[in-house]
């Protein structure tokens, strides 16, 4: 069985369903030149996250009955992801959604309709600049991580032949302005705070530098400001999608599926005919478009306000997930563990971060209403973290703690105290921070070394802790009170917080010797 099969006449589905293989509900031929004629979506970035993502639940739209417009990809950064994992499949791809009982499901992916290099080196650009032109475009969208975003004075200074990708998009922009100062909505669907303003700021920079020079009239400038024509709004999106993973090409090539080999280009981007990912996933978007919509609440996107994005982005940066990650990274590494699912057996990592999230961070919760908080943190303990087929480490996410601290756990604490809530709640938190004094010394529970993973404030920290001795409880511990202060590191100086002193007292603990780490671990999560 091959993807393209599902494109010939006289095509047998049977073969496929009987196999669990979900394959489309509509006319593929038929939406293709649909999309063609009058484009709704384009949707920049054609990578693994996309696939398993967004055409996914285009794909679901699709599937209703209700729509009949594709999305059409560009892609602006590697296009051998174009010439090897689009086209020689006809821009079809298999999704296979990894459960977190070990199964998979597979749902052939159908709704991309082209697949075009967004480059002017490449015939493609004449399309794309077909299709910024159309009336019918309504949305410009956007998964090219947080770097895409990116522009520099060298870049900037090469006029209307730009090479960053929002560059290239403000160029095509202005075909549409060029085209009557047609209305359209950009997107960012990337994983980061805010990311409406960061493909606004990229935009606005080439045409603020552009009117400057003299290459486009200021109306240009105009056009892009007026929140009747253009609009930029945030979205917060949730899902993991790791490389294509072993374990389901082996049972993509059970099923006798095919297309079911791994590509690497010169870029080192990995691909496949297929993507996995988690079967979890969140899309909320702000609703705020000029030119109507494509309706992705068919397939789950949650439309909602701006307010109530940051909102949902909140709950998930500084309480119901990325503190869970945090913790369990720091503890999973001492403790020896090199996969977060792994950890989730454990019997005192399991309450560490239940009880974190339910009991600890919860209070301080604002419901957004759209995504229940409580289910949400379910999800992340239940079907994320547990995850088999997700390779995550307790190593990377460890990966530049320093930063993540003051987020993921101060904002937290500083809420304990501006809302007067007691702080007495509060205790594996407080050791989630003890361990970190003990994971700067890079030693795990048996006392052997451990590198830990890379971040900026490091040296500095590790410094601070160096005199401290694992196993002598009668030593100068007064650099506690130098590392805990440290605002910049932990959102707050933790002694004005009224947690310095108890955090101080976990930290003597856990350096009480070998295996301390554990006793006290042990300790604090089965006293709740």
């Amino acid at each position: 069985m091959k993807l393209i099969d599902i494109l010939s006449e006289g095509f047998d589905s049977s073969q496929w369903e009987a196999k669990g293989y979900e394959l489309p509900k509509f006319d593929i031929q038929a939406v293709a030149k649909k999309t063609h004629d009058e484009p709704t979506w384009v949707h920049f970035g054609g990578g693994n996250i996309f696939r398993a993502f967004p055409a996914s639940i285009l794909n679901d739209a699709l599937n209703t009955g209700k729509y009949d417009r594709g999305v059409i990809v560009a892609e602006t950064f590697d296009y051998e992801v174009i010439d090897k994992a689009y086209t020689p499949y006809q821009n079809l791809s298999l999704a296979v959604s990894l459960c977190s009982n070990g199964t998979i499901e597979k749902k052939v992916i159908a709704s991309v309709t082209e697949s075009l290099k967004a480059d002017p080196q490449f015939p493609d650009w004449q399309r794309l600049v077909e299709v910024f032109r159309a009336p019918s475009l309504q949305m410009i969208s956007f998964t090219i991580t947080e770097k895409g975003y990116t522009y520099n004075e060298a870049d900037l200074a090469r006029g209307l032949s730009p090479v960053f990708a929002m560059g290239k998009v403000c160029a095509l922009l202005l075909e549409r302005f060029n085209a009557g100062a047609l209305p359209l909505t950009v997107q960012s669907m990337d994983n980061c705070s805010h990311n409406g303003d960061k493909v606004k700021a990229g935009v606005m920079a080439y045409a603020e530098r552009w009117v400057a020079d003299g290459l486009v009239p200021a109306s240009f400038l105009a056009y892009l400001q007026d929140e009747q024509k253009i609009t930029f709004p945030w979205s917060m999106i949730d899902k993991i999608t790791p490389r294509p993973h072993s374990k389901v090409q082996e049972m993509l090539a059970q099923d006798g599926f095919e297309d079911n080999m791994f590509l690497e280009t010169e870029k080192h981007t990995f691909t496949a005919p297929f993507v996995n990912a988690e079967e979890v996933q969140y899309l909320v978007i702000e609703d705020n478009y000029t030119n109507g919509r494509p309706p992705l609440d068919l397939g789950g996107a949650l439309y909602t306000t701006r307010e109530t994005v940051d909102q949902v982005e909140t709950m998930k940066v500084t309480t119901c997930l990325n503190p869970l990650h945090t913790a369990m990274s720091i503890y999973g590494v001492m403790l020896g563990y090199m996969l977060i699912s792994a950890e989730m057996a454990d019997e005192d990592l399991r309450p560490f971060v239940q009880k974190i999230g339910y009991i600890e961070a919860m209070p301080v919760v604002t419901d957004p209403g759209v995504l229940n908080p409580y289910e949400f943190i379910g999800d992340v303990i239940n079907k994320r973290l547990p995850n088999p087929f997700m390779p995550d480490a307790p190593q990377r996410i460890s990966t530049d703690t320093s930063q993540k601290l003051p987020i993921r756990f101060g904002e937290t604490i500083k809420k304990y105290v501006a809302r007067g809530l007691d702080k007495s709640n509060l205790v594996l938190i407080p050791l989630t921070l003890a361990g970190y004094a003990r994971f700067l010394k890079a030693l795990d529970d048996n006392l052997e070394p451990f590198s830990p993973s890379s971040d900026p404030k490091l040296d500095e920290l590790m410094a601070i802790v160096a005199p401290l001795e694992i196993g002598k409880p009668d030593q100068d511990w007064s650099p506690l009170k130098q590392l805990y202060s440290r605002a910049d590191i932990f959102g707050t100086d933790l002694y004005e917080a009224g947690l310095g002193e108890q955090i101080e007292g976990m930290v003597k603990e856990l350096y009480a010797g070998k295996g301390a780490v554990r006793a006290t671990l042990h300790k604090y999560t089965q006293a709740r």
